[in-house]
C-alpha cells in the first residue's frame, strides 16, 4: 500500500510518500513545495495542484493523507491552509484517490505519543519509524510523512478514525464542509414545539420542562 500525506499551506506545501508492505514502512519520497511570495495566489494554487498531479500520476497512491483544517488564531493561515486543501481535495477526486484527513494532534499523538509534540519530535520520531539515515527536511516534508505514516497505521489497524470526505469520521470536527452533519440530541426549542403539537392535538395546557 502506497500512502500520499500533504501538510497543506500556499507558501509552503509538504509532501511524503509510504509505503507499507506487510509489517514494515518505508520512506518513498519527500519533500516541500515553495511558492514565491511574488506570485498571486492563481499562480500558487496552479502550482500545487500541479505538483499533486504530478505526484499521484507518477506514485499512484493507494491513499492520500491530508491536514484537517483547525481554527487557527491567525486567520490569514488558516484561509491559507483551507485554500491549498481545496486544491489537494480537487486533485485526488481528479485521480479517483481516496481522501484521509486528521487533525494535526492526532497524528502528533500518533507519531510522537504526544498531541503538542514540537516540530524537532516530530522529525526525529519519523526518521526512527522509516529508518531513515538522516532526519527528514523541512519540517513541512517531514510533516507530510508523520500523516503518510498515520494513514498507513490506521488502515492497517482497520481503524474508522479519519475518513474518506463525505463519510463518517471520529476525527476532531473542525472542517464542516468535510464530513456530514453531527448527529445531536433533541434542543429545547425542538422538543418545546413537540410537547406544544401534542398538547394541541390532545386539548390540554402545555407543560413547561426545563431546558
Amino acid at each position: 500500500m502506497i500512502v500520499l500525506g500533504i501538510d497543506p499551506g500556499t507558501a509552503s506545501l509538504g509532501y511524503g510518500i509510504v509505503e507499507r508492505s506487510g509489517g514494515r514502512l518505508r520512506e518513498v519520497d519527500h519533500g516541500c513545495l515553495t511558492t514565491s511570495p511574488d506570485a498571486g495566489l492563481p499562480d500558487r494554487l496552479l502550482a500545487i495542484h500541479g505538483l499533486l498531479d504530478q505526484l499521484i500520476s507518477l506514485h499512484r497512491p493507494d491513499l492520500l493523507g491530508v491536514e484537517r483544517l483547525f481554527f487557527s488564531r491567525n486567520a490569514q493561515t488558516a484561509f491559507a491552509v483551507g485554500q491549498a486543501r481545496g486544491v489537494v481535495l480537487l486533485a485526488a477526486a481528479q485521480h479517483a484517490t481516496p481522501v484521509r484527513e486528521a487533525t494535526p494532534n492526532e497524528v502528533k499523538s500518533a507519531i510522537a505519543g504526544y498531541g503538542a509534540a514540537d516540530k524537532a519530535q516530530v522529525q526525529r520520531m519519523v526518521q526512527l519509524v522509516l529508518g531513515m539515515a538522516e532526519l527528514p527536511r523541512p519540517d513541512d516534508a517531514a510533516d507530510g510523512l508523520a500523516i503518510a505514516i498515520w494513514v498507513a497505521n490506521t488502515e492497517r489497524a482497520g481503524a474508522t478514525v479519519g475518513s474518506t470526505v463525505g463519510s463518517k469520521t471520529t476525527a476532531g470536527v473542525l472542517d464542516r464542509a468535510a464530513v456530514p452533519p453531527i448527529a445531536r440530541g433533541e434542543t429545547g426549542y425542538e422538543r418545546a414545539v413537540r410537547e406544544a403539537l401534542a398538547a394541541e392535538r390532545s386539548d390540554r395546557p402545555v407543560k413547561r420542562t426545563a431546558s
